[in-house]
């Protein structure tokens, strides 16, 4: 399987019933900043390099950005996630442009693929557990397509959490199961390197708990980590 056809199931899935009416809604109704918008509101695949060596691992697209512009961190508005993620990840050289906001903005990623836990906009950015672990499938098809992963930047608990049981799937036993923190690298035999961080979120990054620096760090961390291996 390419990993455009396993992009192309990604699209279709429509196994969780509850996000599909929501993101379909909130693409029916939009914003008011983007009412002539036509929304994706379908599940949004991974995009980036496809022999990257840095797996970057977010939530779920926002409701307003992924799924509107079908681009995961993408189209959150000036100063959201996606343009933080991406100041970071230009200055180390994995992103060409520090700001994420079209399909045609010309971003381009170099040696990094992001994905997400879940691939449709949650209520409330809350998906419910039984919808994080039936969206697990999509990664693990996404994942078998990158074969030179050796890096994993882990946005959020929950991403870092769910890249815990794809491990587990592949027969990788962790016990006990890493602790998440921002900036600790997790090196566990049968795994690619993990790093945790913050979720580059406003509601981190507006009240400090997730500065510029802390997100820079995290990235000169893995493009270290990515020439030593």
């Amino acid at each position: 399987m390419s990993l455009s056809k396993v992009q192309q199931d990604i699209i279709s899935c429509n196994k969780c019933a509850r996000l599909r009416e929501y993101c379909t809604e909130i693409g029916r109704v939009k914003r008011a900043a983007f009412r002539n918008d036509t929304y994706w509101a379908k599940p949004v695949p991974g995009f980036g390099d496809p022999d990257a060596r840095v797996l970057i691992l977010g939530l779920a697209p926002a409701a307003h950005g992924a799924n509107r512009t079908g681009r995961v961190f993408t189209g959150d508005g000036g100063g959201g996630s996606g343009d933080f993620l991406m100041t970071a990840m230009h200055r180390h050289g994995f992103a060409s442009i520090p700001t994420s906001q079209s399909l045609g903005d010309g971003l381009r990623l170099t040696d990094a693929f992001i994905a997400a836990a879940v691939r449709c906009a949650p209520p409330d950015n809350k998906p419910t557990p039984e919808e994080i672990v039936t969206c697990q499938a999509h990664l693990e098809a996404e994942l078998a397509q990158l074969p030179n992963v050796q890096v994993v930047v882990a946005l959020g608990r929950i991403a870092f959490d769910a890249w815990w049981r794809v491990m587990a799937g592949k027969g990788v036993g962790v016990r006990p199961r890493p602790a998440f923190g921002h900036g600790v690298v997790h090196k566990v035999p049968g795994s690619p390197i993990v790093i945790g961080s913050y979720h580059p979120s406003r509601q981190n990054t507006n009240t400090g708990k997730l500065t510029p620096k802390m997100m820079e760090s995290v990235f000169r961390t893995a493009a270290k980590l990515v020439r030593s291996v």
